[in-house]
């Protein structure tokens, strides 16, 4: 997956970052204790004001199943020369870079969210960007889910993952979380915003979904998000 680079960037401007990381079978263990040690290195990185270290389902989809050859990291930045001096000086960066198989970074500015993660709302202070809904489009959608509800959870997913997967208009999706089950989030990649919001919203199982999650309370809390992709470098993994 390609996403054009904008070359006309203001450097004084915040952005959001995700990095979805592949290790190699030997490197499995720094993979999965890497989500707990790198967790100190990343407090005090200077314009960083939100991040979170996550975890990777199998496939494209979410899944139960954890992938222990992947990890993922989410960022929220103050500034675009904050992202690139982390990308270009971070020695917990270099470690990622060194040790991965394979490695994939986008670059994205969200043009409407609402919701909380963690308690906060991670992209609080930023202008809305403007995106053509004919250009491509990455959706983040994540909750905290309440115990006495994760069996509906669970029972749902496998028509919704199904009936993504089945889109045209999807260019790559992965499956995240902090904690296995409860905390969970969904990037997924489209090719322009009206295929997407047909999935999403459209008379589908995930339409279904969303209808039981405000009728019976699923959801502890949520955030969902849309951004436009700015650049992208490195091999897409999300399929991996």
């Amino acid at each position: 997956m390609v996403i054009k680079e904008v070359k006309a960037i203001d450097e004084r401007e915040p952005v959001v970052a995700f990095t979805l990381v592949r290790f190699p079978q030997q490197e499995r263990w720094y993979a999965m204790t890497g989500l707990g040690i790198h967790r100190p290195r990343l407090w005090y990185v200077p314009g960083l004001r939100f991040w979170r270290l996550l975890g990777v389902g199998q496939g494209q989809v979410f899944s139960p199943k954890m992938d222990m050859h992947r990890t993922a990291l989410f960022t929220v930045w103050d500034s675009w020369a904050d992202l690139k001096r982390f990308e270009m000086e971070s020695t917990l960066f270099a470690a990622l870079r060194s040790r991965a198989a394979e490695m994939w970074t986008v670059h994205m500015q969200p043009v409407c969210w609402h919701g909380e993660w963690g308690g906060r709302d991670p992209l609080s202070g930023f202008a809305a960007a403007f995106q053509s809904e004919q250009d491509p489009w990455i959706i983040l959608t994540r909750a905290t889910i309440r115990p006495l509800k994760l069996f509906a959870f669970l029972h749902a997913v496998p028509a919704i993952s199904a009936y993504l997967l089945q889109q045209e208009a999807l260019i790559n999706s992965v499956g995240i979380g902090e904690l296995p089950l409860f905390y969970q989030a969904t990037l997924s990649i489209w090719r322009n915003l009206p295929d997407a919001k047909s999935f999403a919203y459209g008379a589908t199982p995930h339409q279904e979904a969303i209808r039981r999650t405000r009728e019976e309370g699923w959801f502890l809390n949520e955030l969902f998000a849309r951004f436009r992709p700015i650049a992208s470098y490195g091999l897409s993994l999300i399929h991996i």
